[in-house]
């Protein structure tokens, strides 16, 4: 007998409330109790082929305010209202059954509602608390901490927040967009992130409404983009993909499998759905956040994640989040899906859009914005530091040569094995295009004198290795503008060509960029044995997701284009 079923608890007092069972309908919306500040969500019974329970909470405006996923391995979550920044009192929680013997559901039926009263949105100028954005977080914070992020959040509702500005600018009047009310906000910065990009003097007009903008493939594809119009519960569904983000990272780990971290989105709100794990045999994405184990990192953008093949482990360190900076390194080992928190010793200063290389198991960090006290305005690094994970230990060691003016935003490629090439970034009011390389056998720097057609001055842009001799530019933000071009440059002869490219057309920055080995799927056979030969066939691709184009939109595509077409166009 299978008696599976999903249940909710809302608020401590009263009792589970069964949603799903076994052989009814495969979703249901209901609304949260006004009085009730804290939601539980669990399974019950057997799983059997059911592959997962997506789970949404929405506040009255059917804007998600976090998601999760119930799991055969991760049965039971949990929301608490002071740990979420936009709670409000008029939330529904959307739960929906995948894989089974699903029933089709009856939207002719009414949906379950529990209390629910005629919700009227209230004025939003400022959370009431601090409050944490991650709720599984389980990292305890000082009081001190507390208060200084509590204050960041309260001037990032009441005004203009410099800090973590996603690529806002004009607004786009042909996206929906939510209004709120109560909120007089002025131009935004562009990419006023940290500290460098914070006393850039570009601004943007019409931010306030732009805000409101989810994440949304470009306009050229014929994806429809999710707008923020006001939904009828019934039309709601689980995220299937993440939410448009920039500022985010990620990172391959295996021939089949990337992780995807962090990121902030629409009206300057951090990710609730910071972690997915993409699977590229067919391009699908899973939430990946409840499945590991441990201390999560602390919502945030600007940071990296760097993965060791040797040790199967991703390396998360720094960025930042409002007016909180961060120097942690997070490990994910990968084989046991859990989280861990180093105690590193030696000091490295806490830092956002600087690079980070693995080399011989070694992280080396160089650049970045750090904080200054007040009254002096944050600053760029020209440092180059090192993390050994087997002695967790920091250091910074002896470097000679001609090395590269303090900048974040750039880019850094390492190249066989023994050479980091750096390219470009920003140092408010500059914008960079210069090279330089950084050899690992000797430790010295030296300006690369390049040929050929160079890209123009840039940061936030995204980079990825193509071959042994070639890597890849693309897009990002010179100053005023989101960019679209690409160039690919040569280390043997010191040179930049720019390539062209359908798919590499749309204005972007603060995307991600990386190459995998991929099943090549659109090979067409005459013969079985051919059949046969290109099933075993791989290829390599080039994967971008994300960014913003600084006109309000912030993008949730996957874009995939075979290396050997860019390799060819060189």
């Amino acid at each position: 007998m299978d008696d599976f079923g999903v249940y909710a608890v809302f608020g401590v007092n009263n009792p589970p409330q069964r949603l799903l069972c076994a052989n009814g309908s495969c979703r249901v919306c209901v609304a949260v109790p006004p009085a009730a500040r804290q939601v539980v969500l669990f399974s019950s019974g057997p799983w059997g082929q059911r592959i997962c329970v997506n789970a949404e909470l929405n506040d009255a405006d059917r804007i998600p305010v976090t998601i999760g996923k119930l799991t055969p391995y991760n049965k039971c979550l949990s929301w608490e209202q002071w740990e979420e920044e936009t709670w409000t009192d008029g939330v529904t929680l959307t739960v929906t059954l995948e894989g089974g013997n699903l029933v089709k559901a009856d939207w002719s039926e009414p949906e379950l509602m529990l209390a629910m009263k005629e919700y009227t949105p209230k004025d939003t100028a400022a959370p009431p608390a601090a409050r944490e954005a991650n709720g599984k977080r389980k990292r305890e914070r000082t009081m001190e901490e507390e208060d200084v992020e509590g204050k960041a959040t309260k001037r990032g509702e009441e005004e203009e927040e410099e800090e973590n500005v996603c690529p806002n600018g004009t607004l786009d009047k042909t996206t929906p967009v939510r209004k709120v009310r109560g909120q007089a906000r002025g131009g935004q910065r562009l990419f006023s992130s940290g500290g460098d990009a914070a006393k850039t003097k570009a601004a943007a007009n019409g931010a306030g409404e732009a805000q409101g903008i989810v994440g949304r493939t470009p306009p050229q594809n014929a994806t429809r983009t999710k707008g923020r119009q006001a939904k009828t519960p019934t039309q709601a569904a689980p995220l299937v993909n993440p939410s448009g983000r920039w500022g985010q990272t990620l990172c391959p780990i295996d021939a089949q499998t990337a992780i995807l971290i962090g990121g902030q989105g629409a009206r300057m709100q951090f990710c609730k759905d910071p972690m997915w794990k993409l699977c590229t045999e067919d391009m699908s994405w899973f939430a990946a956040e409840t499945l590991a184990e441990g201390p999560t990192p602390e919502a945030r953008i600007g940071h990296t994640a760097v993965y060791d093949p040797d040790s199967r482990r991703i390396f998360v360190f720094g960025g930042s989040k409002n007016k909180k900076w961060f120097n942690d390194v997070h490990i994910l080992d990968t084989q046991s899906w859990k989280w861990t928190m180093v105690e590193a010793q030696g000091k490295v200063p806490p830092l956002a859009y600087h690079s980070c290389s693995m080399f011989r198991g070694e992280l080396f960090v160089l650049g970045g914005v750090f904080p200054c006290p007040n009254p002096e305005p944050d600053g760029c690094s020209d440092s180059l530091y090192i993390f050994d994970p087997h002695l967790s230990i920091w250091y910074q060691p002896i470097v000679t040569g001609d090395k590269p003016s303090p900048r974040s935003g750039h880019s850094a490629c390492v190249m066989q094995e023994r050479k980091i090439y750096v390219f470009g970034g920003w140092d408010t009011p500059v914008c960079y295009n210069d090279m330089y390389m950084l050899d690992l056998g000797l430790m010295e720097f030296s300006a690369v004198k390049t040929t050929g057609k160079a890209p123009s001055p840039r940061s936030w842009h995204g980079s990825a290795v193509l071959s042994d001799n070639k890597f890849l530019i693309h897009g990002g933000y010179n100053g005023n503008n989101a960019l679209n071009d690409t160039f690919i440059f040569n280390t043997d002869t010191n040179s930049w060509t720019e390539v062209t490219h359908p798919d590499l057309s749309v204005p972007r920055a603060g995307h991600s960029i990386i190459t995998m080995e991929t099943a090549d799927h659109h090979r067409f056979s005459s013969s079985l044995e051919d059949e046969e030969e290109d099933a075993g066939r791989v290829t390599r691709t080039l994967l971008m997701f994300g960014g913003g184009d600084n006109e309000g939109n912030f993008y949730s595509d996957l874009t995939t284009v075979a290396v050997e077409e860019l390799l060819n166009a060189v």
